[in-house]
C-alpha cells in the first residue's frame, strides 16, 4: 500500500469543487491537537446549567512540517534548480492572501468610490489526514524557518509551522459544503467512540457509583 499523504485541499465554498491539491512532501511526526469545551461559562445560573454545552469543542491543529529539495537536486530536477522549493513555500503562503486580481478589483472599487467593499472570498480549505480526518479549517498561525540555501539564495530546505482551527456548524452554515464536512468529521468520531472496547467499574475498583 503506497504511504498516504496529509495536507491541504482547497475547494469553492459553494460547490465543493476542488481548486487545488497541496500535498505536504514528508509527512509531519507529531500531531498536536487541543480541544476545548464550549460550556454555558460558571455565571449562568442552575447548577444543572453546568453540564449543558453550547455547541461543539473548538479544536486545533498544530504541526510542523519538513520541505527538502535535496532528491530533486541530485535528480536535476529543472524547477528546483531554478527555484529550490519556493513553489511549495508558495503554495502554502499563497492560501491565506486574496489573488493579485481581488486586490486589483477592490482598488477599482475603492477608487470608484464605492461606500461599502465586501471582503473578499477566499476558498475553502480542508486539512486532510487520511480519510478519518478531512476537516475544515481557518489557517491561525503559519511560520517558515528557511534553513538552507543553493548559490543563488533559493530555499532548498525548510520548516513549516501550522496553526490550524477546525470550523464547526458554529463557524459555517449548517447545510453549506463545509457544515456537512464537518457533521461527517464529527460523525464518524462518534462511531469510533461506540466501538471503542467498554469498561468496567471494576477496573476502577468499583462495585457501585453511587454511594
Amino acid at each position: 500500500m503506497p504511504l498516504l499523504k496529509a495536507g491541504i485541499v482547497l475547494v469553492d465554498y459553494n460547490t465543493g469543487a476542488v481548486q487545488r491539491l497541496i500535498a505536504l512532501q514528508y509527512n509531519p511526526e507529531t500531531l498536536t491537537r487541543t480541544l476545548q469545551a464550549q460550556g454555558v461559562g460558571p455565571d449562568s445560573g442552575l447548577h444543572v446549567d453546568q453540564m449543558r454545552l453550547k455547541g461543539p469543542a473548538i479544536e486545533t491543529f498544530k504541526l510542523e512540517a519538513n520541505l527538502d529539495a535535496a532528491d530533486q537536486l541530485d535528480a536535476g530536477d529543472p524547477l528546483a534548480t531554478a527555484s529550490g522549493i519556493q513553489p511549495q513555500l508558495a503554495a502554502l503562503e499563497t492560501v491565506i492572501y486574496p489573488t493579485s486580481a481581488q486586490l486589483q478589483q477592490a482598488n477599482a472599487m475603492a477608487r470608484a468610490g464605492t461606500l461599502e467593499i465586501v471582503p473578499m472570498d477566499a476558498p475553502l480549505a480542508l486539512f486532510v489526514w487520511s480519510k478519518e480526518r478531512v476537516v475544515p479549517v481557518k489557517i491561525t498561525e503559519f511560520s517558515i524557518t528557511e534553513e538552507m540555501f543553493d548559490s543563488s539564495l533559493n530555499p532548498i530546505r525548510a520548516k513549516v509551522s501550522l496553526g490550524l482551527r477546525v470550523l464547526t456548524i458554529d463557524d459555517v452554515d449548517f447545510s453549506s459544503v463545509a457544515g456537512s464536512i464537518y457533521l461527517t468529521y464529527q460523525h464518524r468520531k462518534e462511531q469510533l467512540a461506540a466501538s471503542a472496547p467498554a469498561g468496567s467499574l471494576a477496573a476502577f475498583g468499583l462495585s457501585v457509583v453511587l454511594p
